[in-house]
């Protein structure tokens, strides 16, 4: 079966390959089978998903499966959001910010 792992070991630096594995691997077997074990070593400090959803080392893989290693996040994103509708002002952000001439308020 086809596996693609993918992992973006900084901003704007995404490695991505595909490895031919046998029915019941795992993961984990799914890492060294690419050789990211050794490419990279700080692998099991990182969480896996699986397409986009967190999994553990020692799920099946599926055929077709998008195995993906995922760095922590640096800033939550809700005071990253936060911060960003401070710095922008509550009357320029926002679904309503622009609105048409002689409209209704929400409109």
């Amino acid at each position: 079966m086809r596996v693609t792992l993918v992992h973006a070991s900084a901003p704007r630096e995404v490695h991505e390959t595909t490895v031919e594995l046998a029915v019941g691997t795992t993961a984990s077997e799914a890492i060294e089978a690419a050789g990211w074990h050794t490419k990279f070593p700080q692998w099991a400090t990182l969480s896996l998903a699986v397409w986009g959803r967190r999994c553990e080392a020692d799920q099946v893989m599926r055929e077709g499966d998008r195995l993906e290693l995922l760095r922590s996040l640096r800033v939550d994103p809700k005071v990253a959001r936060r911060e960003r509708f401070v710095g922008q002002g509550a009357r320029s952000a926002g679904l309503f910010a622009q609105r048409r001439p002689n409209s209704k308020a929400g409109y």
